[in-house]
Formats: structure tokens, C-alpha cells, sequence
């Protein structure tokens, strides 16, 4: 679907929009693929990926 520099400008369009606090499964709802190929899509790009289950933080 993303051949070529069409997939680097999707690649970079995800990377932004995860690195603004955008979860993988809310990509998944935008772009309408699947969490395997956004993730592939994410750290082709280079993005250094959340831990799993969201913010574990604790709110103080």
C-alpha cells in the first residue's frame, strides 16, 4: 500500500503523531492497518516505543 517514499513520508507521519502521545491501537483506528504493520512502520522510522499498557506513572 506504502511503496516507496510514499511509505517514508507514512513512516514519519505515524512517528509524529506517536511521539505527540498518540497510542499504537489509535493509529491503528486512523490508518485503518493492522498493529503489526504500524509497529513495523514505527521502528522503521526509528521510534523508540512506549512500554506496554500505557502510562504506568502514578498520579500524585
Amino acid at each position: 500500500m506504502y511503496p516507496g517514499p510514499e511509505r517514508d513520508r507514512a513512516a514519519a507521519d505515524l512517528r509524529s503523531r506517536y511521539d505527540a502521545d498518540a497510542s499504537i491501537r489509535d493509529l491503528i483506528n486512523l490508518t485503518g492497518r493492522s498493529y503489526g504493520f504500524v509497529h513495523r512502520l514505527l521502528t522503521e522510522a526509528g521510534t523508540t516505543l512506549r512500554p506496554r499498557g500505557g502510562d504506568q506513572r502514578s498520579k500524585r
